[in-house]
């Protein structure tokens, strides 16, 4: 267990740290909200098989620009 520190002990070194640290955190939660998820074997698979008939010629390559045009969003 942590042991419980006041703010008042820290020097302003050791807060700045935990503020920074605190500040990232949470920007990677709301910049990636999948952080740390684990992927599905399924989905791995099923992209590996996608990619391979994209290379085949079997499947066409869609760009990014029109899969957000199909989406209605802004690219």
């Amino acid at each position: 267990m942590l042991e419980k520190v006041k703010v008042s002990d820290l020097t302003v070194d050791e807060l700045r740290a935990i503020v920074q640290e605190t500040v990232r955190e949470v920007l990677l939660e709301v910049l990636d909200p999948d952080r740390g998820l684990e992927v599905r074997e399924e989905l791995i698979e099923e992209l590996q098989e996608s990619a391979e008939r994209v290379k085949r010629g079997e499947e066409p390559l869609v760009p990014a620009e029109e899969v957000a045009r199909r989406l209605g969003l802004e690219w």
